[in-house]
Parts: structure tokens; C-alpha cells; sequence
């Protein structure tokens, strides 16, 4: 993983959310932990599938 990019993702997400914060307007993330959490799963659900290789091409089942 590169430190330098988590970094800089990190700071232009809190820039974005002063942003939003001084423009007074809802943030398009989670207001909650829960939902960081859940975003979290579906990430660490998406590269367990990707680490044993199981997953199924939904393009190849439709014949695309």
C-alpha cells in the first residue's frame, strides 16, 4: 500500500468535508460510524473474493 496516496486521500477528504461543512450542505458519505463500517465490509467482502478467486462473471453468465 502507498502511504503517500492514503496521505493524500486523507487530506482531500477532509478538505472536501470542510468544504461541505462551510457550504452547510450533506456530506455523500455515511453520517455514522455504522455506515463507514458497512462501506468497510463491502470492501473487505469484495477483496476476500478477489483473494481466493471464486468469484463469477456476471457478464459471461448474461452472454455479453
Amino acid at each position: 500500500m502507498n502511504l503517500s496516496l492514503v496521505i493524500l486521500a486523507t487530506m482531500t477528504g477532509v478538505a472536501t468535508g470542510i468544504v461541505f461543512g462551510l457550504l452547510d450542505v450533506p456530506i455523500p458519505a455515511p453520517p455514522n460510524l455504522a455506515g463507514v463500517m458497512g462501506i468497510l465490509g463491502i470492501l473487505v467482502g469484495y477483496r476476500l473474493i478477489e483473494y481466493f478467486d471464486v468469484g463469477v462473471s456476471l457478464l459471461s453468465l448474461l452472454n455479453v
